[in-house]
Parts: C-alpha cells; structure tokens; sequence
C-alpha cells in the first residue's frame, strides 16, 4: 500500500513538473547588437551572435562584465565570422559547455584558433544553408538560411607575412521554430536578397530579427522588405547605432514596418520579450 501511495505521489510530482514546464512560455532577450537570447518552453537557452560585452548591453554601461550573469546556455548559434557576431561564444561555452551550431569552417577555425571546446562542436551540429536540425531534444528545430555578406576570423597565430585573417565559411541566417512556441528568423547582417521570399514560403516567421543598421548590411527601407518578403508578422531591429558608420535609431524602420501592415516590436537593450505560444505579448509603453 505504502509503495502505491509513494508511486501515486511520485506520479502527481512528476505531472506537475511537465505542466509547469508546458506552461512556461518562450522569452527572447535582446543584449544589444545582433546578440539575442532565446528560452523555449522547457527551459532550454540558445544564443544567437553572442557579442554580449558590446557597448549597448546596459550592464557594458554600468560598468559590469555580462559574462558574470551567464550560468546556462545549451547551444550557442553564430551567423558568420565577424568578431561582433561571434562575440563571447568561446569564454561562454567554457564556462557553460553549450555546443556550437554553426558552419564546419567557422567550428573548426574556433576551436583550431580561437579554444572553442573540441567537444562541444561536431557534425550534428554542423551546418550549411539550406540544411535543418534539430536540437533540445526535438524542441527546437533549426534551419540555417542563406545571407549575403562575407565571413572571417582573425588569427591569432598568423605571422607578421601572413594575413591575420582566415575564412569563416558561408554568412548565413537562422530561423527557429520552437515547439509550443514562436519561429524566429535572424538575418545575421545579411543584404536584402530576393529569395528571401523562400525562407517566407517554407517558414513563415512570427518574428523576424533583422539588421538595419545600413553600411555593412541592410539600409531602413530594405530589411522592412525583407520582413515582407519572409512575411513576418512582427519585425525586431538589430545591429544598429553600436558604432557611428551604422544607424544610429529604429525610428525609420518602425515606419517602413508599419507601412506594410506588419507589426513592428520595438526593444531596448536588456529587455525580454515574452511570448504565450506564438503571439508576443508586447509590454505598453
């Protein structure tokens, strides 16, 4: 009687575990520059282009070392060889073990070069455009997207006749489609392409999170017709006023958002976006 009692109780436990784990929704925190973070529904973490010590993360501004706050991530995603992309995804998946999603040249060249983790990178998570996996057990499946742009890491180890920069592989863009959740599309710092109109007929995003900073990727008006062409029902601004060549606000790209009848999600650097399945709860402001 005792053991059925104790499995009864142990079974009660066990349920209100996975329902306070359904219930939770997905978040999406922005840490300023192209650095984003996602929670899914069972509490996976996933970064995208983690730059987190960049200069528009508030805690940068107070003074403070972001890495300090990081006590999880399980995968770190990066859209291509750029020192503000790539970021602080080696001293993260140090002090995490987040494996590495991202093309075979730009893993290799961080773990060769750079220290990534050798074991937290490999061919399940290896990707190109055009191909789709998935990670967190199922939860989250990731397709990596073509981006036009260009892709290199330096070398530390180069000497003074060799170039200080080696190939980090195709730039690219990711889409995210979380179970019980939103699907992301990041542009990476892509130009606007045509066949962005693909990734919105196989993918349809809720939320596109896309550069508009102008200069090395899209001007305002372009990434609202890259939100249209991959028919997002809210757009998020990235990569933008972190250094003075780049935009300096998102002002312009709210209109040309709104212009097209698509939401646009205005974010502060720091601030979480939380989501009930797929609809972004937008805080009033």
């Amino acid at each position: 009687m005792r053991i059925r009692v104790v499995t009864a109780l142990l079974a009660v436990a066990l349920w209100g575990s996975w329902a306070v784990a359904a219930e939770r929704g997905t978040t999406l925190t922005w840490h300023g520059h192209a650095a984003f973070e996602v929670t899914t529904p069972k509490g996976r973490i996933i970064l995208i282009d983690p730059w987190l010590q960049n200069p528009l993360n508030p805690l940068v501004k107070d003074k403070q070392n972001p890495l300090d706050r990081i006590v999880k991530a399980d995968y770190i995603l990066i859209t291509h060889g750029h020192f503000d992309h790539v970021g602080d995804a080696v001293a993260i998946a140090k002090k995490t073990g987040a494996t590495l999603v991202a093309n075979f040249e730009l893993a290799s060249t961080l773990a060769k070069l750079h220290g990534y983790p050798k074991e937290q990178i490999g061919f399940p998570t290896f990707m190109n455009p055009g191909g789709e996996i998935r990670i967190a057990d199922g939860e989250v499946l990731v397709a990596m997207t073509p981006a036009v742009h260009s892709s290199g890491l330096g070398n530390p180890f180069a000497k003074e006749q060799e170039s200080d920069f080696v190939y980090g592989g195709n730039p690219a863009g990711f889409v995210l489609k979380i179970q019980n959740g939103p699907t992301l599309y990041h542009s990476g710092d892509t130009a606007y392409f045509k066949d962005m109109d693909v990734i919105g007929e196989q993918y349809t995003p809720d939320v596109a999170l896309l550069n508009i900073g102008g200069h090395f990727g899209m001007e305002a008006d372009m990434a609202a017709r890259a939100a249209a062409s991959v028919k997002a029902k809210y757009a998020i601004a990235h990569h933008y006023g972190t250094f003075p060549v780049l935009t300096q606000d998102a002002r312009g790209f709210g209109e040309a958002v709104k212009s097209r009848q698509i939401g646009f999600l205005p974010m502060q650097p720091g601030e979480t976006l939380m989501f009930e399945g797929t609809q972004p709860q937008v805080p009033q402001r």
